[in-house]
């Protein structure tokens, strides 16, 4: 059953990737017995009533019955984001890369649950920023929509325009203390890794 916030937040899944790298779709690969694709799928099913998909992949994703939405600026995961922030009907979006191994729903509930008196809510590892694994509010549109129109498409560089809550170190790991949430796949040796 779908938790508190889902009538403020509506789950985007990116699934516009060229998968280049991967030589493959790699929204499809099976991962534990399903699609990685799915895998996200399942996680966002039981978390929000609303779920929306962004990239222009209609034919491989229309058995699913959700809203396909077709990039409105094509060519990066932040146009994708755009796109899935500016349709939604709710003040916030959880957005997720559709190529996640083992997204977390410890990490997502409490990304959820940090979401007021922000304009982001954004994992940070030692890795630097997740931000395919986060929450944004719609006073994110006019920030990402400029860079966007400057053909600057880095998914964070106009953080610090906003009011940003980062979920990080300790308060972080007790929630993926394997530090998996965050492990995606881009090329046939990580998908090889992962299917050991």
């Amino acid at each position: 059953m779908p938790e508190m916030w889902e009538r403020e937040v509506t789950g985007v899944i990116l699934v516009g990737g060229k998968s280049r790298r991967m030589g493959q779709d790699k929204a499809f690969l099976p991962v534990s017995g399903r699609p990685l694709f799915e895998g996200v799928l399942e996680l966002f099913r039981a978390q929000f009533s609303r779920i929306l998909l962004v990239g222009d992949r209609e034919e491989r994703f229309a058995d699913y019955g959700l809203p396909i939405l077709a990039d409105q600026f094509p060519g990066s995961s932040l146009g994708g984001l755009y796109t899935g922030l500016s349709q939604a009907p709710s003040p916030y979006v959880f957005v997720a890369s559709c190529d996640l191994a083992y997204p977390s729903a410890q990490v997502l509930k409490k990304i959820c649950t940090l979401r007021e008196g922000h304009d982001a809510v954004v994992p940070r590892t030692a890795h630097g920023f997740e931000p395919l694994f986060a929450l944004y509010a719609k006073s994110c549109l006019n920030p990402i929509k400029e860079q966007l129109k400057r053909g600057e498409f880095c998914a964070y560089a106009y953080y610090p325009q906003l009011k940003i809550r980062y979920l990080a170190g300790e308060e972080l790991s007790r929630l993926d203390p394997a530090g998996t949430a965050f492990v995606n796949l881009n090329t046939p040796e990580e998908y090889a890794r992962i299917a050991k």
